[in-house]
């Protein structure tokens, strides 16, 4: 039996990702949990992640989580969702300015006060469902079609432009970055679990992802 281990450092919509997870897999074991030698033992992990980033560095780094997703990201599937991607880039403006985890060489970006598409004002934070262009050809797209749409939640992004790990992008006022992967690991900002069937055909991939 597959184990899928979801990283629980407290900031994360941690009941919603892991039923969604049953719910697609349902021979498969899934574990919420902040115990560092279960998630090492788990086939794949995922890395969640709400809030403020600062917030969610700050138990990151507390509890090692840094280093144990470095470690288990080398030789098996992670998935980060939302914050928990933002939280794998190297460096978010949030706060003023935080340091994050560096597996991607991006910056996280906010939106603005002002931000505006054709000359119409665009609500920050961003809430809703957004098409998202797929831009590798990747294993975590099966089944999922082109601009299919997604729900998101975020008043920070990370940049589109010059971002050689994207594997999706969207767009509300900017280009944006809605996926993005690198060997093993896949990491979006929108919720699967709350993106209806696109969001659970993408889960589904993940527990069937060998990584490459």
């Amino acid at each position: 039996m597959k184990t899928v281990a979801i990283i629980d450092y407290g900031m994360g919509n941690l009941h919603s990702v892991s039923k969604a997870v049953e719910h697609v897999a349902p021979d498969t074991r899934v574990l919420v949990t902040d115990n560092a030698d279960l998630i090492r033992s788990a086939d794949r992990v995922i890395f969640p992640g709400v809030g403020a980033i600062r917030d969610c560095m700050a138990e990151i780094r507390r509890l090692g989580v840094d280093e144990l997703v470095k470690e288990v990201s080398r030789d098996r599937p992670l998935l980060g969702v939302c914050v928990g991607m933002q939280a794998l880039m190297s460096h978010s403006e949030e706060n003023g300015g935080v340091d994050c985890i560096d597996v991607f060489p991006a910056q996280i970006r906010f939106f603005g006060h002002k931000l505006k598409e054709n000359g119409a004002r665009l609500k920050v934070p961003h809430m809703g469902w957004n098409q998202v262009q797929q831009v590798q050809d990747h294993p975590m797209w099966h089944k999922i079609a082109d601009d299919e749409r997604f729900y998101f939640v975020h008043s920070y992004y990370a940049e589109a432009e010059g971002n050689a790990d994207i594997a999706g992008r969207t767009r509300y006022g900017v280009d944006l970055a809605a996926a993005v992967a690198k060997g093993n690991i896949f990491a979006v900002q929108f919720h699967p679990e709350k993106s209806a069937d696109a969001g659970l055909q993408l889960l589904k991939n993940f527990v069937n992802w060998s990584g490459k």
